[in-house]
């Protein structure tokens, strides 16, 4: 079979403006960025606001493994198995960043014949709107030096500024360094800290905000830092929210591409689950509603990370709701979590499956805690037997699930039109009675012991003290009622990536809290976490080339 990247690089693309119009977009609504990429203008949503919703579903997946499971691939397949059914369907994606691109992980843009394109532009600059972060996100940092340095009107302590800076790429020489150095034309020394691009509270915000309006009040919300006195300093104390504004001003508007089969996809904005909220922008989800009968869209890695943040965050924040969750499960990932090393994962063992399939269990007990049905995608791998699917199938069948195997990977919309056809059975049947997990007045540790009982499973959490403390601080200036974005390995339900399964017992230990006042949560770090990562020793990158006629290989 090809490559990825082959089988991108072989697809007819069709002109964006002819994808747009199959959408009831006009050439007004587009800006174009080439044949094939498209943001969408500040107009489209004032001509699409009267429209009624769409249905929406949310795709997410068990806890991710080394041998793959496939949530994106899954989530463009069943796009494009929706239009081979004569359906009006939208996909709404993640963009891609590019520390895992040239990392361990990978792109975001599907796999297989499930695919989003042109899938090397998507992988990369795309349109630049995570170029635009990092800017917006380092010229608040600038300013705030540049403040200290000018005199300090503000009594700022170098000792408590909270505000990191970011870069998008895995590089661990930067989580803690010391700035300000060479003298005193040089700045003010200080510790300093760099994140990953996709854990900013500027991502947060772009994909959380409304329009450019709302965005720029947002970036003013933000907490930088605190003086000496101990009162808070927000960015619109230092006066930067117009200019970080527009450097957005392109990027807060979502891209248009398309699938493999030519399905619109709206991609616009993506934080990292483990590590920020796990869900593309709200405003490419709402135009994907208006756009289309049935809106698809996807939150990162399991679905104790991003599918409980798309519910109990993007949804409490933007006033929607899933008609239907489709959990993405593997044979292979399911006899990992029993057991089985990834090396002999290709040999049937329908022990270990048994064993593993204790994890697909946790998510599905997870998702009915919210009030939406779900449907069980076995994504399919070569190596599985029918024995293993139907193990799957009767197991979810005994728990009164819908299951359905997904082929989209080698077939595309073809081989995802049985999982379709469950996603319609469960959207024709109505039954959802979404509800957040807590509401907005519960104080924020129990919020924490919340998610971390109800949906990891602990028997216990430990908040240390210094994140007990600025708790209560949060809670003090007045944000308690914010929800929580929990910062956790995506590898297990607990926060050790070593315990697979189910796992009983453990508890979660709460390291360090902080307020991101202008996304609107409050982030929690749970054990060994890293907000910025490190490559791998052998980085994907090592592998990626370009010849004399541009053409990139190794991207897959």
């Amino acid at each position: 079979m090809l490559t990825d990247i082959e089988i991108a690089q072989s697809c007819q693309m069709k002109p964006i403006a002819e994808v747009a119009a199959a959408a009831g977009l006009d050439a007004g609504d587009l800006e174009l960025y080439g044949q094939y990429k498209a943001k969408l203008s500040a107009s489209v949503w004032d001509k699409l606001r009267d429209q009624p919703n769409g249905k929406l579903v949310l795709v997410t997946a068990i806890n991710p493994t080394p041998a793959g499971e496939g949530k994106t691939t899954t989530t463009v397949g069943l796009g494009q198995a929706m239009a081979k059914l004569g359906k009006n369907a939208v996909i709404a994606l993640r963009e891609p960043s590019l520390g895992p691109v040239f990392g361990i992980k990978g792109g975001a843009a599907g796999g297989g014949y499930a695919q989003v394109v042109p899938m090397e532009d998507i992988n990369l600059h795309f349109t630049g709107d995570m170029h635009a972060i990092t800017a917006a996100n380092n010229l608040l940092c600038a300013m705030l030096d540049n403040h200290m340095q000018q005199g300090n009107a503000l009594g700022i302590d170098p000792r408590r500024i909270l505000f990191p800076r970011v870069m998008d790429m895995n590089d661990r020489a930067l989580r803690n360094i010391t700035i300000g150095l060479g003298g005193k034309a040089n700045g003010v020394p200080r510790e300093d800290h760099f994140m990953i691009t996709v854990a900013s509270e500027i991502m947060a915000i772009l994909c959380l905000a409304s329009d450019l309006m709302d965005l720029k009040k947002r970036f003013g919300d933000i907490l930088v830092a605190y003086t000496y006195a101990g009162q808070p300093v927000y960015a619109r104390d230092l006066k930067a929210e117009g200019a970080m504004a527009v450097l957005m001003k392109d990027a807060i508007k979502p891209n248009l591409v398309q699938t493999l089969e030519g399905t619109p996809c709206l991609m616009h904005g993506g934080p990292f689950a483990n590590i920020a909220h796990g869900c593309n922008s709200v405003q490419a989800t709402k135009l994907a509603r208006k756009l289309a009968d049935i809106a698809i869209t996807e939150a990162g890695f399991g679905a104790d990370l991003g599918a409980e943040k798309f519910m109990d965050i993007k949804c409490r924040k933007a006033g929607m709701a899933p008609d239907c969750v489709v959990l993405v499960a593997t044979v292979r990932a399911l006899k990992y979590n029993g057991g089985v090393p990834k090396a002999d994962l290709n040999t049937p063992n329908l022990d270990a499956l048994r064993q593993g399939i204790c994890n697909l269990d946790a998510h599905l007990d997870n998702i009915a805690k919210f009030g939406v049905p779900c449907v069980v995608a076995v994504n399919a791998f070569p190596s599985d037997t029918d024995e293993e699917v139907a193990l799957i199938r009767s197991h979810c069948a005994a728990r009164g699930v819908r299951v359905a195997l997904s082929e989209v990977f080698a077939k595309g919309g073809e081989g995802g039109k049985a999982l379709a056809n469950e996603v319609l059975a469960v959207l024709d049947e109505g039954k959802a009675d979404f509800h957040t997990l807590y509401p907005d007045e519960m104080p924020l540790t129990q919020k924490i012991q919340t998610i971390a009982k109800e949906i990891y499973g602990a028997a216990e959490v430990n908040i240390l003290p210094a994140a007990a403390k600025e708790l209560e601080n949060i809670t003090g200036m007045g944000y308690g009622h914010l929800p929580v974005c929990m910062a956790k390995t995506q590898y297990s339900l607990s926060d050790d990536a070593s315990k697979l399964g189910r796992p009983q017992g453990f508890a979660i230990t709460v390291r360090s809290a902080r307020l991101a006042a202008g996304a609107g949560f409050v982030v929690c770090e749970t054990g060994a976490i890293m907000t910025m990562p490190g490559l791998p020793k052998v980085p994907a990158a090592e592998k990626i080339d370009v010849d004399a006629d541009g053409k990139i290989t190794g991207l897959f």
